[in-house]
């Protein structure tokens, strides 16, 4: 995580570091939204933390950051899918296969 962190310099960068500090304590089968996270920090700037998971996410559990409506990163549904199951994340199945995390169980903290 330092490098994430020291990678992250300029304006902005206690954000940054917040935001991977967050991310990071999501424990295993929760979730939290973009929103949720950005509130964690004291900031209501959702699209910010999804441009932060587009830069750093790659080394988090990105797959436990997700859209206000249960459902998963965008364009990242299948290999979530495949944490969610891992992880024995609660998950909501629609009719048309399509699946979206149930947020009543799963959002941290809850």
């Amino acid at each position: 995580m330092t490098e994430q962190r020291d990678s992250a310099a300029g304006p902005g960068a206690d954000f940054v570091s917040r935001v991977i500090d967050v991310v990071d304590s999501i424990p295993a089968g929760m979730v939290m939204s973009y929103g949720d996270v950005a509130a964690a920090v004291g900031s209501r700037a959702a699209r910010a933390v999804g441009q932060v998971m587009a830069r750093y996410g790659h080394d988090l559990p990105w797959w436990r950051v997700i859209r206000s409506s249960g459902e998963p990163p965008l364009c990242h549904e299948q290999r979530a899918l495949e944490h969610y199951r891992d992880e024995h994340t609660p998950l909501l199945w629609r009719d048309d296969g399509d699946y979206r995390i149930n947020l009543r169980q799963a959002r941290y903290p809850g």
